[in-house]
């Protein structure tokens, strides 16, 4: 990798490699954008196979980040920060604690929150280093909820976009992961009155969302085939690919997950097909939303409100497609710019 080369083409401002060998601990700050704001992203912790597989990924998550932000209308630019090594460690405390100290270098230009891998006790952790976080337990503590929620309304705007009404009684929704995002997104559509299929590694997680929602369970690829009116992909990202799509018997795409196009011109295969996809940074941006709203002394219900929004904000999404000719992932990105150039 040519990094200076990589940071221009994606218009980062800056990315901090750290290290603190006495406790195990090897990071990744990434800053893509403070045009609208403090950047601010969640702190990521995984196994990558290799140094530079993670930092492609903290560059990746960091650009999404100041997109998702500028088009959930947030004063907020856009971060990720990424903690290389196995999650299920217990040595937390001293990690986390040297991860707090060194987003405390970057003097608020950064703020991070939990992640995949993290969670709000981490986040205290880190708070014992540095003022510059958020998701704290006893604040706006787990995103979820608002997560799922904003994926509700976007899957509502879709409905109305592709059948002319908001209503999803009687349709069938397939939903691959059942972790917090997914089994909340599953009680709000059982209770608009939605039929369910669901799908997660862990059976356990499939168990619990079928007995409060009388979900039908799948295994594994069989989600794909699974006969659905929309499919909401609410696990890790790249499920939208070469061998997915042509599996695919829904007419909308709308989840939770991060990075849902294995690649862009996946968007594009979608619309040949005539499957209406919701851009998932657009959908599930009620995340960020919550953890802004902690940053910005909102209550929780205010936070919520905000995330009702997302039906407005993806709606507009599909009127610039529809008056540009382009695919939706791509307005979504004119939307997002269009913000940040005003900003500039």
């Amino acid at each position: 990798m040519k990094l200076f080369d990589t940071l221009a083409e994606m218009g980062h401002e800056e990315i901090v490699m750290c290290s603190d060998p006495s406790v195990g601990y090897k990071g990744i700050l990434a800053v893509h954008s403070t045009k609208l704001g403090p950047a601010l992203g969640g702190t990521r912790f995984w196994e990558y196979a290799t140094d530079e597989e993670a930092i492609t990924d903290a560059l990746r998550l960091s650009r999404g980040m100041t997109y998702k932000n500028a088009v959930a209308g947030l004063y907020l630019g856009g971060g990720k920060s990424i903690i290389i090594g196995d999650n299920k460690t217990k040595n937390r405390e001293k990690i986390f604690r040297a991860h707090g100290r060194f987003v405390e270098t970057l003097g608020g230009r950064y703020i991070t929150a939990e992640d995949v891998g993290t969670s709000t006790k981490d986040m205290s952790y880190v708070q014992m280093e540095t003022k510059h976080v958020a998701g704290l337990a006893g604040k706006s503590g787990d995103p979820s909820p608002v997560t799922a929620h904003g994926v509700f309304r976007a899957v509502q705007a879709s409905a109305n976009r592709k059948w002319g009404s908001d209503s999803l009684e009687g349709k069938t929704v397939a939903i691959q992961g059942c972790g917090s995002v997914g089994s909340y997104l599953a009680k709000e559509l059982h209770e608009a009155g939605a039929k369910l299929i669901v799908s997660d590694i862990d059976a356990a997680k499939t168990e619990k969302v079928s007995k409060a929602t009388g979900a039908k369970v799948v295994k594994g690829n069989a989600i794909f085939t699974a006969v659905a009116d929309i499919f909401s992909p609410c696990a890790l990202g790249g499920i939208i690919n070469d061998k997915t799509i042509p599996k695919l018997k829904v007419e909308i795409v709308a989840g939770g997950a991060n990075n849902q196009l294995l690649e862009e011109r996946h968007g594009d295969e979608l619309q040949r097909r005539g499957i209406l996809y919701a851009p998932d940074y657009v959908a599930n941006a009620g995340g960020v939303i919550n953890v802004y709203g902690e940053v910005a002394g909102w209550d929780a219900q205010r936070a919520l409100d905000k995330a009702d929004d997302i039906y407005d904000t993806i709606l507009k999404v599909f009127d610039i497609a529809e008056a540009k000719k382009i695919p939706t992932y791509e307005a979504a990105d004119r939307l997002a710019e269009l913000r940040l150039a005003e900003a500039k």
